[in-house]
């Protein structure tokens, strides 16, 4: 099947460069040189995953960002020139799924795209069903897997594929300290590095969907120099 790429940048020369790399790949492109047009095509088109340019003109790529995390799941990754730690914490806790700094290679940028659409496929197609079942319930907070639906005291939580991985593998683990590194490798599907902050900012972003103080939450606790464990 066909996959949509929402492709967003104010250089065009980039733009166009990406456009070329991804239909030489098979797929559909959608490309924009501003944020604005991009957001209408939001709620136009069916998109699969979408490339942000961190700086535009008009609107910037996190403000497009925040808008698709209100209503879609599908992954984003970031274009940014800018290189500070910051600014890729600031991409991933709003909910980006991956972020490149420029210059780069296009080949790579299309290996990650394929990347994040072989995630998405495989939880879709490989839906979490193990010995505890299709749903977690407890205090408050239900989970289910066939559904791909998490409420939290009868709210619904909107959850991107990663944030709601996250949250089932802790879940399906409860009670038990898991690793980042193992955490990492269960959810993403990659080799773990070293001084990998990527679980670290996603926990992060889904405790404050969950509205948990970050110093004493109820359900994501922190087991410090080991990991995470739900409770």
């Amino acid at each position: 099947m066909e996959k949509h790429i929402l492709v967003v940048d104010d250089e065009q020369a980039i733009a166009d460069l990406i456009e070329v790399y991804l239909k030489n790949e098979g797929f559909n492109v959608f490309k924009f040189y501003s944020g604005m047009e991009a957001v209408q095509c939001l709620y136009t088109k069916k998109i699969d995953l979408a490339v942000l340019d961190v700086m535009l003109p008009d609107l910037d790529g996190f403000s497009i960002l925040k808008k698709i995390r209100e209503r879609f799941y599908f992954p984003v990754i970031m274009l940014t020139a800018k290189i500070e730690d910051m600014d890729k914490i600031n991409g991933l806790t709003l909910g980006a799924d991956d972020y490149i700094t420029k210059p780069f290679n296009p080949l790579e940028l299309i290996a990650r795209i394929k990347s994040q659409l072989r995630r998405v496929q495989t939880y879709d197609q490989n839906r979490p069903e193990r010995a505890h079942g299709m749903e977690h319930d407890f205090r408050g907070l239900v989970i289910n897997a066939s559904t791909h639906q998490c409420s939290l005291y009868g709210e619904e939580l909107c959850l991107t594929p990663l944030e709601f991985s996250i949250l089932w593998y802790l879940c399906e683990h409860r009670g038990d300290v898991v690793s980042s590194e193992e955490l990492f490798e269960a959810v993403w599907k990659e080799k773990y590095i070293d001084k990998n902050n990527t679980v670290m900012t996603h926990i992060a972003r889904l405790r404050e969907k969950m509205k948990e103080p970050s110093r004493k939450p109820k359900f994501i606790k922190t087991v410090w120099g080991v990991g995470y464990k739900i409770e």
